[in-house]
């Protein structure tokens, strides 16, 4: 996968409101992406994920974790 891509499909999850709890389905995921990034935009979708790594620090990293894992699976 394209490492770039997969940044910025990670960080548009990360900035959405779709939580791990809610057990997505691949085809979730990929739609919750593509909405995010047409809704914020990437470079918006990356000033979210900072903001929560500067407020949050301690749920951040669990959820970038998800996130990137859930990107991985749903666009593999």
């Amino acid at each position: 996968m394209n490492t770039v891509l997969d940044s910025i499909r990670s960080e548009a999850l990360f900035a959405s409101t779709l939580q791990r709890s809610q057990s997505p389905t691949p085809e979730l995921i990929r739609e919750v992406v593509s909405t995010t990034v047409d809704r914020l935009g990437e470079a918006r979708c990356a000033e979210v994920v900072a903001q929560e790594f500067g407020e949050h620090p301690d749920c951040a990293l669990g959820r970038m974790r998800w996130a990137r894992n859930a990107v991985r699976n749903a666009f593999a």
